[in-house]
């Protein structure tokens, strides 16, 4: 009866440690991925859309502050995809030149008829402003 009872203590002991371990790293799990945002949850959206716009330099030895702005799906919405070139233009100049002045040759202001749009994208081009 004794071996019985040894056994059946270790047994318990056992399953509670297993239990214990089990449970923090479930907490844990829990825990880090409250923190995980999916890339649609960092979007911004304008009017209401969500745009792919990329701003990148023209020559960068030659002039590094001049760049342009390509806005995919203009046609979800013209006001939408003319916000999201201002946004990607102003991120770009802050990054590069820790600036948001930009001086628009054809920008998110220009009258629409004026717009470099084709295949659906936008363009826009600027030259950023040194503080």
């Amino acid at each position: 009866m004794m071996v019985w009872g040894k056994y059946r203590t270790f047994g318990l002991r056992h399953l509670n440690s297993r239990v214990a371990l089990l449970s923090a790293v479930l907490g844990l799990a829990a825990v880090s991925a409250c923190g995980i945002a999916t890339p649609s949850e960092n979007r911004v959206l304008f009017d209401g859309q969500s745009f792919r716009a990329k701003a990148k330099p023209v020559d960068k030895k030659v002039s590094p502050a001049d760049f342009t702005v390509v806005v995919n799906g203009v046609s979800a919405s013209l006001d939408g995809a003319r916000e999201a070139g201002r946004f990607e233009g102003t991120k770009f100049c802050i990054k590069n030149f820790g600036s948001s002045r930009i001086n628009w040759k054809v920008g998110p202001d220009t009258d629409p008829q004026n717009l470099r749009i084709s295949d659906d994208k936008l363009t826009f081009a600027g030259t950023c402003q040194r503080p």
